[in-house]
């Protein structure tokens, strides 16, 4: 009987040194990827990078002529010159494009003729309501100074500075992200290898099932928000142009502006259609531009343009990208969001769906047996068809 309980004992003591080796293996890993945390993110931002481009890799490998075919270096190498291209052109096109907007939007005219009747009387309403406003007050004066100060030209061309100098002090993480872009485009499946070199035998398989079905999933994901944010912005462009009359330059920046900021969830779009209105606004009363109609209505047309280019999005972009490309709910997804927003804030929700999609797959893979996780796929009718099995 002794003998028993000290086997036992000695068994337990094994188990527990075994938990505590894997812990101190876990604890040294975590510190290393906190300490090598910049190379993690020019890894992520690489992978996302070929995500992005998985389906120019897909076109050029499909080009044949006759029986030669373009090697997998070179067809990497033009995918990343295409993406490279593209950013360009917006920095060098857009970023002069909407400064020059804000340039001219706060150039206010003070001598421009306007009907200020509706500001007569408002000022009379509220020179009434509180006296204390004195009778010089002009709400024309306020509304021109609080816009000018929220469009300043001087602050914006900091800011384009600002970036204009992190991008010069970034060149070498820019380096390092198209240089491992190329080899994770050229080879498909060596991010898959480097993950499945770290983890056991017995999961090496699920393993590889699970990071393709991340990167299908994650592919679609990326390419589809490229195309809603070109969605919106190409809408905007067309009312602002069209419609409000706005000079073609002024509707390109304000259109780019919202559709860049349409990426970030809830948030970005109610930011975008402040900023199209604000400049607009500010450009109706600087140089006179966009239809001859008063502010007010101006400012009116503004909003439902964008706010119509919001409700194509929420109705036909948004529900085609999420539903078919990370295959969530739109409730699932909402709430994803609210939480992501409570613990990060702005970045946590620009990174929540890709991030609950990883984790989702994962869950999926390795823990569907649990009758909560069957729940997030219905369709789910055998022990390992799930996403892309």
């Amino acid at each position: 009987m002794l003998f028993f309980t000290i086997m036992e004992e000695e068994r337990n003591t094994d188990k527990l040194a075994g938990y505590l080796i894997k812990l101190g293996i876990f604890a040294i890993i975590a510190a290393l990827c906190w300490y090598f945390r910049i190379v993690l993110v020019y890894i992520i931002i690489a992978f996302v990078v070929s995500l992005i481009g998985r389906p120019v890799m897909k076109f050029l490998k499909g080009v044949h002529i006759k029986k030669f075919h373009l090697p997998d270096w070179f067809s990497a190498v033009l995918t990343i010159v295409v993406i490279l291209g593209l950013l360009v052109l917006i920095v060098t096109q857009m970023v002069p494009m909407v400064t020059n907007i804000v340039r001219d939007a706060t150039a206010v005219n003070d001598s421009m003729k306007l009907d200020s009747s509706i500001f007569e009387g408002l000022n009379t309403w509220l020179i009434g309501m509180f006296p204390g406003l004195g009778t010089d007050f002009d709400l024309l004066a306020l509304i021109t100074e609080k816009l000018r100060e929220v469009v300043d030209y001087g602050n914006v061309s900091g800011l384009v500075g600002s970036v204009v100098s992190l991008v010069s002090n970034t060149f070498i993480g820019t380096f390092a992200v198209v240089f491992i872009s190329f080899f994770f485009l050229k080879d498909a499946d060596l991010f898959e290898r480097i993950i499945c070199a770290l983890v056991p035998d017995r999961i090496e398989q699920k393993t590889k099932m699970t990071l393709n079905d991340i990167k299908q999933l994650l592919s679609r994901y990326f390419v589809g928000l490229v195309i809603e944010m070109l969605g919106v912005a190409l809408i905007d462009f067309l009312g602002l142009w069209l419609i409000a009359r706005l000079d073609v330059n002024y509707a390109i920046g304000i259109a780019f502006v919202a559709g860049v900021l349409n990426v970030i969830p809830y948030l970005g779009p109610l930011m975008g259609e402040i900023l199209g209105v604000v400049l607009g606004v500010m450009l109706k009363l600087g140089i006179g531009a966009g239809l001859d109609v008063n502010v007010w209505v101006f400012a009116l047309i503004i909003f439902a343009i964008m706010f119509g280019a919001q409700l194509v999005d929420n109705l036909v972009y948004q529900p085609i990208i999420y539903s078919t490309s990370i295959k969530a709910y739109p409730l699932e997804i909402f709430i994803v969001l609210l939480m992501a927003g409570f613990i990060g804030g702005m970045v946590g929700m620009l990174v929540a769906i890709p991030a609950y999609t990883v984790l989702r797959v994962i869950a999926l893979r390795f823990f569907h047996r649990f009758k909560p996780i069957q729940r997030l796929d219905p369709d789910l009718s055998k022990e390992d068809e799930i996403i892309g099995g």
